[in-house]
């Protein structure tokens, strides 16, 4: 896996500098934008080609809360794609009364619960997310085996999240 850190030169971060890595990215984007070097030979062109991707690709990921959450988690070695991680019965309970406001809602319309359900969802997003930038601080601060307790609590965060994010793909959907 590509370490977009190391390419930008910027130290690893769940919040890095947004206004370093686009000065990085349209510094790189300049240096190695593929017009620049159309008189060049083939394997030339073709590495540029791929710096250039390569800088697309890293701003892409910086830039976003969400895939930056993600890549760390992957450079780290903490998350696999595909990998199935089981939330915590917990979560899941408080979540099942939500799904099944949702299914009711499903059955009988009614535009204010579905408000009411919508809001109750943006305050869960919204203690996740506070909870979110309390680790990225521990994270930032920390070395060794700390980091790796830290990266589980992200972890299993970021997987809250996901369920969140599906479940407001499942209210926005509710007709009423």
């Amino acid at each position: 896996m590509t370490d977009y850190f190391a390419f930008y030169g910027l130290p690893l971060s769940f919040n890095p500098d947004q206004e370093l890595v686009k000065q990085q990215y349209y510094a790189l984007s300049k240096r190695y934008h593929p017009d620049f070097y159309i008189n060049e030979s083939e394997e030339k062109q073709a590495e540029v080609l791929e710096l250039s991707t390569l800088n697309n690709k890293a701003y892409q990921v910086l830039s976003n809360r969400e895939r930056l959450i993600q890549y760390v988690l992957e450079l780290e070695g903490v998350i696999s794609e595909g990998e199935n991680y089981a939330l915590p019965k917990d979560f899941l309970m408080d979540m099942m009364d939500i799904n099944e406001s949702l299914m009711d809602l499903s059955m009988e319309p009614d535009a204010e619960r579905l408000a009411v359900l919508d809001q109750e969802v943006a305050a869960i997003e919204q203690g996740l997310s506070a909870h979110l930038d309390e680790r990225f601080k521990e994270f930032a601060q920390q070395k060794g085996k700390e980091r790796g307790v830290t990266l589980q609590k992200i972890k299993d965060l970021y997987y809250r999240g996901k369920y969140l994010q599906r479940l407001r793909g499942n209210i926005s959907k509710a007709v009423v």
